[in-house]
This record gives C-alpha cells, sequence and structure tokens, in this order.
C-alpha cells in the first residue's frame, strides 16, 4: 500500500494535466499510466538517493514515452510533459525561495542546490534516453540517409 497509493495519486495529477494540455481522451490512459510508472520507479529507488532515483524514473519515463509514440502515433512530446509532472521538483524551488525571502543564506544554497540536482538529474536522464534512440535509428536505417546523401551530391 505505501507504494501503490502515490503512484495512483501520480496518475490522477497527470489526468489532471491531460485536460489542461488537450490531449484526445483515447490518449489519456496512457500519458497517464507513463506519469505513475516514474513514480513508482522513484519510489522504489529512492532509498539510493533522491538524484540517482529521478534519473532512473526519468529514464524508465523517457523509453515509455518512445515506444509509446510509436504506438499511438504521435510526438513523444505528447507523453513525455505530462508523464513528467510528478517528478518536478516543485517543493524544492519552493523552499529555496522561502529561504532566499527569510535571508537564510545556508538553507537557500543548500536547497537550491540540491533542487538543481535534480532538475538536472531529469534533464540527463531525458537526454539520454532521447540521444540513444536517435543514434539507433541512424544506424537501423542508413539507406534512408544514404539516399539522401547521394541526392545531394548528384546535383
Amino acid at each position: 500500500m505505501e507504494y501503490i497509493m502515490p503512484c495512483v495519486c501520480a496518475f490522477f495529477a497527470c489526468c489532471a494535466f491531460t485536460i489542461t494540455y488537450n490531449i484526445h481522451w483515447k490518449r489519456i490512459l496512457p500519458v497517464c499510466t507513463g506519469g505513475a510508472l516514474g513514480w513508482f520507479v522513484y519510489l522504489l529507488l529512492k532509498d539510493f538517493g533522491d538524484v540517482f532515483a529521478y534519473f532512473a524514473a526519468t529514464v524508465v519515463i523517457s523509453l515509455y514515452s518512445e515506444i509509446m509514440a510509436r504506438i499511438c502515433k504521435v510526438p513523444v512530446i505528447v507523453f513525455l510533459t505530462t508523464a513528467i509532472l510528478p517528478l518536478v521538483p516543485g517543493s524544492g524551488m519552493y523552499y529555496t525561495m522561502e529561504y532566499c525571502i527569510q535571508k537564510d543564506t545556508i538553507l537557500f544554497i543548500e536547497t537550491g542546490l540540491h533542487t538543481l540536482a535534480l532538475a538536472g538529474a531529469i534533464v540527463l536522464g531525458i537526454m539520454t534516453v532521447t540521444t540513444i534512440v536517435r543514434m539507433l535509428k541512424i544506424i537501423h536505417a542508413p539507406k534512408y540517409f544514404l539516399r539522401g546523401k547521394r541526392r545531394r551530391e548528384e546535383f
């Protein structure tokens, strides 16, 4: 129960954002499943450290988004933006600004750097998966790229 309830909450939080992003009703379930899946991975790995857990959860969400985008024939960003929202370190940003306003420099810097590390883990996870997928596309479709190259050389 300790893992199920937060994942259900993440699922419904993603559902609220699908309405905001005007996602078609047929895609709401797969999009929200990505958010719950990412939160589940985070909960499983948070004992290894927040930054690693954020990175691993983001990698899982990115892989899920890439796969589901090809299955549903929509851009990856449709799945990625909504599914990544439960991981956004909003409380860290809030407390960073609170400590800044209270002029508590030590806590401001500590919380700010931790929040920045979490955001960096999210970005690094997305970039890693996107780069690998693009490299695989190039490796598995060399004829496509060579044809374009030959055409340019002919003119």
